[in-house]
């Protein structure tokens, strides 16, 4: 009977799996998170996946809690799994489970750290580009900056890419999604340069397409723009630690400090939710409160 229900699950988790890449165009690290957290939840469970009810996902999430796992993890597991769950209904699966009588779970969004505009701009013209990485460094660092680009998202980009004449970049997204980005005169001619005057040597005699490359001519990871950006900070002099995803803060933050409309800068990140972009306008606030307090004569 147990193996029976092993079985039964697993084709449901296989199902979901094809769903969720094929048909959703999930990235990886995203696909393996929904699908530990189910199968997480399937194995506390015990039972064939269509039987839970919500009172079972409940007593999991309370388990999980009281074994200290941090509300945000929390919050990402009871979504895993209405994800999940929606899809087995959609599949006409009987499923009793409404998730509205799930509580949902909130958790306090940490508020990304930020350089300043005017530091942004000090750093990035401090690269040095009388090398070939030096030349590529600027250029990328320049291009998630002024394009507000996932670290994915700045790997994948290819010369095809940038859209020259338009002063437009295609960016391929979460849930393979396509964006158009307005990109700076500066920054294209900083990928220009870079082009023109390194990448070919990079490239060595290896096929491809893509923009960036490594030092062997091939795609850069995550952690060599990890590493880059350790580097290059590192020699300017940045204290505090600054991440790939910092330059994609710092995009939007410098948008909305600006006057960008919140509605637009979603649209430039490629964010679904407006929710998901409403986390910048915490920093915002906290700028006019600063800039408030610097300029109002009764302080």
């Amino acid at each position: 009977m147990i193996a029976n229900q092993n079985n039964h699950n697993t084709a449901l988790l296989n199902n979901f799996c094809f769903h969720l890449k094929v048909e959703k165009g999930l990235s990886k690290n995203t696909l393996e998170s929904y699908l530990s957290d189910v199968e997480q939840f399937l194995e506390n469970f015990g039972k064939e996946a269509e039987l839970a009810q919500e009172r079972d996902i409940i007593n999991f999430l309370v388990e999980l809690q009281g074994l200290q796992l941090d509300y945000k993890s929390l919050a990402r597991k009871r979504s895993s799994l209405k994800i999940f769950y929606n899809f087995l209904r959609n599949e006409a699966l009987p499923i009793r489970i409404d998730f509205a009588k799930i509580p949902s779970i909130k958790y306090d969004q940490k508020i990304p750290e930020i350089i300043s505009a005017k530091e942004m701009k000090k750093f990035l013209n401090s690269i040095d580009i009388s090398t070939k990485l030096g030349k590529r460094n600027k250029a990328l660092l320049g291009s998630m900056y002024a394009c507000g680009l996932r670290v994915s998202e700045a790997i994948e980009l290819t010369i095809h890419d940038i859209l020259w004449s338009q002063q437009i970049i295609r960016v391929i997204g979460k849930g393979k999604k396509m964006r158009m980005i307005p990109i700076a005169q500066v920054t294209l001619q900083d990928i220009k340069d870079y082009m023109n005057m390194a990448r070919q040597d990079l490239k060595k005699e290896k096929n491809t397409d893509v923009l960036f490359l490594n030092r062997l001519g091939g795609k850069l990871s995550r952690m060599g723009i990890w590493k880059i950006i350790e580097k290059e900070t590192k020699k300017y002099g940045i204290k505090q630690d600054i991440s790939p995803h910092t330059f994609r803060h710092c995009f939007a933050t410098h948008l909305l400090q600006a006057g960008a409309n919140l509605r637009m800068v979603q649209l430039l990140l490629g964010h679904s939710s407006i929710n998901t972009t409403q986390i910048y306008t915490n920093i915002d606030k906290k700028y006019i409160r600063e800039q408030h307090k610097k300029y109002h004569p009764r302080k």
